[in-house]
C-alpha cells in the first residue's frame, strides 16, 4: 500500500483528501503543518507528498524548498490561487505538479497515479542509483545532483558506486581499493585518499553539497551519510 502526505493546516481539507484517496487503495498521513509534515518525510516511507501552498508559519513553497534539500520525493502543490507566477515559482522550487483548488476527485487521482507511475519507472531502472536528490547512472558513468551532470572517471565511478549505495556504511581503504583497482595491480593504499581528494574538489566545483555527503571516517576510510 502507498503511503501519502498530506500536509494542510485545514483540517477539513485533510480529511477530504484522505476521504477521496483511502477508497483507491492509499494510507494517508495528516500534517497541519508544514514543519509537521518535513519531519514525517525524515522518519516515515513516504511515496509522495500533497502540499498546500497557503499556510502560516511555512508556506508550501518553503517546505517544498527544504524538502528538497534532503529528498526527491513526488511533490504536488495544492493552492486556491491560479496565478501563472505561483505554478512557476512552486515548480522551481522542486514541485512536481500543481492542482487549483476547488479540484475534480478524479483530477487529483489520476495526477497522483501518474506522478507514482513515472516514480517507479525512475526507480526501478537498474541503471540509476538513486540516494536523496543524487542519481548516479551506471550507463554514462555520470552522477547527477538536481539538474547538474558530472562525468567520472571509471576509478572515481566505482569508488561512488560503492559508497552511494550502501549509504552509512563505512568502507575501509582497503575495501575501496579491491573494488575500484585491478586485484592484480599493486597500488599504494593512499591512492584511494588521492581519489577521493580530487572527486570532491570536482564535485564542489560543480556545485554539489558533496561535504555533506562523502565524509571521512578518521583512521578507518569513508562513507556516504
Amino acid at each position: 500500500m502507498r503511503t501519502i502526505l498530506l500536509v494542510d493546516d485545514e483540517h477539513r481539507m485533510l480529511d477530504l483528501l484522505e476521504l477521496f484517496l483511502e477508497p483507491r487503495g492509499f494510507k494517508c498521513i495528516k500534517a497541519d503543518n508544514g514543519k509537521k509534515g518535513m519531519d514525517i518525510v525524515k522518519k516515515e516511507k513516504v511515496s509522495l507528498v500533497l502540499l498546500d501552498v497557503m499556510m502560516p508559519d511555512l508556506d508550501g513553497w518553503q517546505v517544498c524548498k527544504k524538502i528538497r534539500e534532503f529528498s526527491t520525493i513526488p511533490v504536488i502543490m495544492l493552492t486556491a490561487r491560479s496565478d501563472k507566477s505561483d505554478l512557476v515559482k512552486g515548480l522551481e522550487f522542486g514541485a512536481d505538479d500543481y492542482i487549483t483548488k476547488p479540484f475534480d476527485e478524479r483530477e487529483l487521482v489520476a495526477r497522483v497515479n501518474a506522478l507514482l507511475r513515472r516514480t517507479a519507472d525512475d526507480e526501478a531502472d537498474p541503471s540509476n542509483v538513486i540516494y536523496g536528490d543524487f542519481l548516479l547512472n551506471r550507463d554514462s558513468y555520470s552522477l547527477h545532483y538536481q539538474n547538474v551532470e558530472v562525468q567520472l572517471t571509471l576509478k572515481e565511478f566505482y569508488i561512488i558506486e560503492a559508497l552511494i549505495s550502501h549509504p552509512k556504511r563505512t568502507f575501509t581503504r582497503e575495501q575501496l581499493l579491491r573494488t575500484a583497482w585491478d586485484y592484480n595491480t599493486f597500488t599504494d593504499i593512499r591512492t584511494v585518499d588521492s581519489h577521493i581528494r580530487n572527486l570532491r574538489e570536482k564535485l564542489k566545483t560543480a556545485g554539489f553539497p558533496i561535504h555533506d555527503f562523502l565524509l571521512t571516517v578518521w583512521g578507518i576510510g569513508y562513507k556516504w551519510n
